[in-house]
């Protein structure tokens, strides 16, 4: 049965939504993107990171309305093609969302290692099949990258953000003047692969268009270097609905992404997946699954599958190989690696370069160079592969990656020897390794040597010095040098400039770096980077007013911080006593369409609670809700805190309630805040209470310890003793300690009869009080004329056998 009959019969009732899909193929590439115009900037800073952890990473609503939680009620936008279709199988019916699961929680740790139930898969492969070794890939010309038309449509999906009716149309007109492969280079000029796939959504909802099967194709390529794993999912799915051609290459890439996204068992599934579609596994896709087991090392498991293909009949190639060397490598068995680069030949698949280059790889990092020029010579002389300069450039690299400029200097040396050319990236990853073990001036005669051989050092070179320069404190050696960049007819680019403001700035010339950065217009363009170097520096310095003036200006260039950069400026504020102005810089950033999390506004209220000015952090947290910012228990607790310590219980018991209602759990702190003031305040009752709800949320061993150790601090000694008996419960090394504190408050007050009754507690759920305390008790029993209770408290101890018979006198002396 053909993979499209199969897929067919399977879709047999999601064929009854084909029509409701023109609803939805009208709607516009900037719906998605207008929800953002009035509340973030085009790329907002979270969206710069090129790899993300899933396809909505904070769980929340994506900045501009785009990836989000595509299948949501939220993003309805999107069609039934998206969510409705299901995979053909033996069952028929059985959907993907069911192969895969819909949880998207991190892989399970207790999975078993050595379950192998994905290799029932390699059971149902025919051997007697032909088929072609070749891989199928999509390949995008440079010319297509560079067309106008595909640069056009790339500035165009850059201002979405601001798109009118009339450029939404010219992009409709476009998109429909684009030949397929220019589609394809549209997706991957995309700097953040989840803005090419908004588009691929997109415009697969366009009147009169249809996308060409070699964009799905490569749309599945740039999600198999993500860990965009839903949407990598979605597209395989309308592959199957549309009777598309899926290539194992494709189910490769979804099986990738889900590795990426730390989802294993559904990684491994997609084997399942293909058997259930009619697909039959080739080398290629076992190459993956043999990958993934690797990465996620699970080597034993790895070396199980291959023998599994070659049991039915699917022959490990090179790359098969490829993979168990790293595996090897990884996991420091190196010796093993070797033994199967032996072995190959007599498995009929002779190693190349790469198998040797992974070994060289580790020798490299743990600096065996014996070791490393014994491999080269068995691999000429063992497998007739000469060394070139691929190979040289390839130790110099990860020589100088690892540290060991030294030795990479050595092949340096020796390859042009033999005659071979190091160009200036070689010698620029040496020159730069110097500078990072702090021998500038080591580095520099490297320069020198450069000159002198005819191999220019270009920008990267040169910054790499100023750099390390600026790393020992040598400011005015890097401003030496950067004038000679000038005479050598190299200009420095804004990394250069940069790296020079980090050195003023790190040696306490935050101004000079300002001025420096000032001045630039003409000579060098300032970037996020050199704004943030020079706003952290004032910060460092506690010129924060000069800091936030940065901030803003960079926020006016088009440059949007990070929150993680904007909550360093506001807690700095924050310590300086000056909340207000951490509120203000906060509401310009939300403002001005820069990212804001939870963080931020917790450190804003922190800022009031800690200045006690409580009134301003309930309404920061008023201001949250508002802008759709949901406190964490890590909010909570700081406005618990702060209502405490203004004597305000009730409404602290209010707010703890309110946390556990959202569904958060309590931290340690909070046990410790709210048994502080409720103890201090006397509100026992209320507390047991509480601490009861909180439990069955969050377990706590020591919480009643903190009770009964705080009941003590403020005087209430017979309430602690009541709950002594929740303590007792456990009898760990914890509640002896906390019986010790019960029993020396009794002896505070006067009251040994109360410790003397501690400390039989203690013996009764095996627990021996401390010698000395006890002791003590004894004899405040005794001048209390009581003497049966002083001396059954030491028989205690004489018969387990802490002290000997006879000095049971010397006790009560």
């Amino acid at each position: 049965m053909s993979v499209h009959k199969r897929i067919r019969e399977s879709f047999a009732t999601a064929r009854r939504f084909s029509k409701t899909n023109l609803l939805h193929t009208c709607s516009s590439f900037s719906s998605w993107s207008s929800k953002s115009s009035s509340s973030g900037p085009p790329l907002a800073p979270q969206m710069r990171g090129r790899y993300v952890d899933t396809d909505n990473p904070e769980g929340k609503n994506h900045e501009f309305g785009g990836i989000g939680e595509i299948g949501s009620e939220k993003f309805r936008i999107f069609s039934p093609d998206y969510s409705s279709c299901n995979w053909g199988g033996e069952k028929g019916n059985r959907g993907i969302s069911d192969e895969f699961g819909e949880s998207e929680e991190g892989e399970e740790e207790n999975s078993d290692e050595d379950n192998d139930d994905e290799f029932r898969v390699l059971n149902s492969f025919d051997r007697n099949i032909e088929r072609s070794d070749v891989s199928r890939r999509i390949e995008v010309d440079e010319d297509e990258v560079r067309h106008p038309l595909v640069r056009e449509v790339c500035r165009l999906i850059g201002l979405r953000a601001s798109w009118t009716p009339n450029l939404e149309s010219e992009f409709k007109n476009l998109l429909r003047s684009l030949k397929p492969s220019q589609v394809c280079a549209v997706i991957r000029a995309q700097s953040d692969e989840r803005i090419a796939l908004e588009f691929f959504y997109w415009a697969d909802r366009q009147w009169r268009y249809r996308h060409d099967p070699m964009v799905y194709h490569a749309m599945l390529n740039v999600l198999g270097k993500t860990k965009l794993c839903q949407g990598a999912k979605r597209i395989l799915r309308l592959m199957a609905r549309r009777k598309i051609e899926i290539w194992p290459e494709d189910f490769g890439c979804v099986m990738v992404s889900f590795s990426r996204a730390g989802h294993f068992r559904k990684a491994m599934q997609v084997l399942n997946l293909m058997q259930k579609v009619g697909i039959e596994l080739d080398v290629s896709i076992c190459n993956t699954a043999v990958n993934v087991l690797v990465e996620w090392e699970k080597l034993e498991k790895a070396l199980r599958f291959v023998q599994r293909m070659q049991v039915v009949g699917i022959e490990p190639n090179v790359v098969t190989y490829n993979c168990l060397i790293k595996g090897y490598c990884e996991k420091n068995l190196v010796e093993d690696a070797m033994k199967l680069i032996v072995e190959m030949p007599l498995r009929g698949c002779s190693p190349d370069k790469v198998s040797y280059y992974t070994v060289m790889g580790f020798l490299c990092k743990e600096r065996r160079i014996d070791e490393l020029r014994g491999l080269l010579d068995k691999m000429l002389k063992e497998s007739n592969l000469v060394p070139d300069q691929v190979t040289y450039n390839t130790l110099i690299h990860m020589l100088s990656k690892y540290g060991h400029a030294e030795d990479a200097l050595e092949f340096i040396r020796e390859a042009e020897e033999r005659g071979f050319h190091v160009d200036k990236v070689g010698h620029t990853a040496v020159v730069n390794c110097f500078c990072q073990e702090g021998r500038i001036d080591r580095a520099k005669d490297l320069v020198d040597e450069m000159l002198l051989k005819g191999c220019t050092p270009d920008v990267v070179t040169y910054t790499a010095v100023l750099h390390g320069f600026c790393r020992v404190g040598e400011i005015e050696r890097a401003k030496k040098l950067l004038q000679q960049m000038y005479k050598h007819d190299c200009k420095p680019n804004c990394v250069s400039y940069t790296a020079l403001l980090n050195g003023l700035c790190q040696n306490g010339k935050s101004l000079e770096a300002r001025e420096m950065m000032n001045m630039s217009e003409g000579m060098w363009a300032p970037n996020a980077v050199t704004y943030s170097v020079v706003m952290h520096g004032f910060r460092r310095e506690g010129k924060l007013s000069e800091a936030c003036d940065v901030m803003r200006e960079m926020i006016g260039k088009g440059f949007y911080p990070s929150p993680v950069e904007i909550n360093i400026l506001i807690q700095s504020l924050c310590k300086a006593g000056r909340a207000d102005q951490s509120k203000k810089l906060l509401e310009e950033c939300m403002k001005k369409g820069c990212a804001v999390n939870v963080v931020n506004f917790t450190t804003v209220i922190h800022g009031f609670c800690k200045n006690d000015d409580l009134e301003a952090a309930l309404s920061v947290l008023d201001d949250m809700y508002l802008n759709n910012k949901h406190p964490d228990e890590v909010t909570y607790t700081a406005v618990i805190d702060a209502l405490g310590r203004k004597g305000r219980i009730n409404e602290a018991n209010e707010m703890t309630k309110k946390l556990l209602h959202c569904g958060l759990l309590p931290t340690q702190f909070t046990y410790r805040s709210v048994v502080h003031h409720f103890c201090q305040h006397g509100k026992v009752d209320d507390l047991l209470k509480l601490i009861e709800k909180m439990l069955r949320r969050e377990s706590c061993k020591t919480a009643y310890n903190q009770v009964i150790e705080k009941l003590c601090c403020f005087g209430n000694v017979d309430e602690a003793y009541e709950l002594l008996g929740k303590v007792l419960r456990t009898a760990s090394r914890s509640d002896a300690n906390t019986c010790h504190i019960l029993m020396r408050s009794f002896l505070k007050n006067e009251n040994p009869i109360g410790s003397y009754r501690v400390a039989c507690r203690m013996f009764n759920r095996n627990l021996v009080p401390d010698l000395k305390l006890c002791e003590e008790v004894s004899k405040k029993l005794i001048l209390q004329q009581k003497f049966d209770e002083a001396d059954k408290l030491i028989l205690r101890f004489v018969e387990r056998g802490h002290i000997p018979p006879n000095g049971k006198k010397a006790a009560f002396v």
